[in-house]
């Protein structure tokens, strides 16, 4: 009859279907994939065959991830060959309970072109949900002295063809956490991105172990810290003690938030900047011991019009500044071999005759504020603040910024060049900027 066929058929429809379910694939299990027992990487062996096999491994591995797996690398030391790139990771977990140590054969390094640009040690590309963590203190160890050179002569073989520790591109809701990043050969640390925590890192780049940035030290250039560009980024406590910019908040950023880091190097820096917008950022609760430079902004050359606005220094405690607490201004850097030269501004001015200092007409600082700055017995003068004459800063204000026993070079007892700059001083700020409203009251002098 009609009614028992429906029903026969209904059963079968049923049937077939339970069997398709059991035939089709169950859900991915998450999968600890380890670098040594299922990749086949080789602790303990500096050499090139094992480099190259490390960096094999480490490539390939990153290339199987799923969302939901984790790259573990065991508590040993791995020698690897650079040029790690990983695109497109989703939900994975990169835990570095070792030391991943790069080559220190530049010959055989890899390069993108046969112009000989070599490439970055470990790149991430568009990660989306990604923490990259540890069960202690992970360690990527740069070993670049070989990198740098002898002092002052190697900058001059290789300028900046040197790579990246860790860059991250385009990175999305991502994590970076408890990471030792020791002596890169060029910046440590270069991230982009939008919604992204850097916090328990420590970057640790330097020739000597004195307490201090000696000459020999600072031959180690371009060895910056935390460089980032984007939007929504936390970074905090974290100690960086480098070369170069400790933190560089970079073109195009926004919504940023640096907090209780420990930093010596050339300063807490936004910039260089040039033909874009970057706002809303505040640096808070930092302290910074024999740093070269502390509050650091600066615009490089550029034909596009840039702005840095809406800036919060606050609650800052600088001992022994080696160079300039304050600087706001131009970009006091070299790019090039002619490493006198000002890019715009000489590295060696003022204290060397007949070098230079431009102010890019192009940049413009508006609503900056510097609240609860302490400076101690600075070595040098407090600071600069120099604007542009067609493009003066705007609305910069100093509210309790105090400099306790400042030094006499270079500006004398006017303590900073200050020019083409609309600032007030509040509070007890003390040296007021010669060329700000004196807003203060009662303020702390200590000569």
């Amino acid at each position: 009859p009609p009614t028992v066929r429906r029903s026969r058929a209904s059963r079968l429809l049923l049937l077939l279907a339970a069997l398709l379910a059991a035939a089709a694939p169950g859900p991915c299990l998450a999968r600890v994939w380890d670098l040594e027992r299922d990749a086949g990487g080789v602790p303990g062996e500096d050499s090139d065959a094992a480099a190259w096999r490390n960096g094999l491994a480490l490539n390939t591995t990153l290339a199987k991830l799923a969302p939901g797996d984790e790259l573990l690398v065991p508590a040993k030391t791995f020698y690897i060959m650079g040029g790690i790139t990983a695109s497109r990771l989703r939900s994975v977990v990169v835990r570095i309970d070792g030391v991943l140590a790069l080559s220190t054969n530049l010959k055989a390094w890899p390069t993108h072109d046969v112009k000989g640009d070599v490439m970055d040690f470990l790149t991430l590309n568009d990660p989306e949900n990604v923490t990259v963590t540890s069960t202690g203190q992970g360690t990527f160890d740069g070993r670049g002295s070989k990198w740098w050179g002898p002092p002052g002569v190697g900058y001059l073989e290789r300028v900046e063809n040197r790579p990246k520790l860790f860059k991250v591109n385009n990175a999305r809701k991502c994590l970076f956490e408890k990471l030792l990043l020791k002596d890169s050969p060029y910046w440590t640390m270069d991230v982009s991105g939008d919604t992204v925590e850097i916090r328990y890192v420590t970057i640790d780049a330097r020739r000597e172990r004195d307490d201090g940035h000696s000459v020999i030290d600072l031959t180690a250039f371009n060895t910056d810290g935390i460089d980032v560009n984007g939007r929504n980024f936390w970074v905090h406590d974290c100690s960086i003690w480098n070369q170069d910019d400790c933190i560089a908040i970079k073109d195009g950023s926004e919504n940023m938030l640096f907090e209780r880091l420990n930093a010596s190097g050339l300063g807490l820096t936004i910039g260089s900047i040039s033909g874009s917008v970057n706002r809303n950022i505040t640096v808070r609760d930092c302290y910074m011991h024999k740093t070269v430079k502390g509050i650091y902004m600066k615009f490089r050359d550029g034909d596009r019009p840039g702005l840095v606005a809406d800036v919060l220094y606050e609650n800052i405690v600088m001992d022994e500044p080696e160079q300039a607490a304050i600087w706001i201004g131009p970009a006091q850097q070299s790019d090039s071999r002619q490493f006198w030269a000002g890019h715009p501004c000489s590295i060696f001015w003022p204290s060397v005759p007949g070098t230079t200092c431009r102010v890019p007409a192009s940049g413009l600082y508006r609503n900056i504020t510097l609240r609860n700055i302490t400076i101690n017995n600075p070595k040098q003068s407090p600071g600069l603040i120099y604007g542009n004459e067609t493009n003066p800063m705007q609305n910069v204000v100093f509210d309790g910024v105090r400099v306790n026993h400042p030094g006499s070079k270079p500006w004398g007892d006017k303590y900073y060049k200050c020019e083409n700059v609309h600032g007030v001083a509040l509070g007890d700020t003390w040296p007021v900027p010669p060329c700000f409203e004196d807003r203060t009251h009662h303020p702390a002098i200590v000569v």
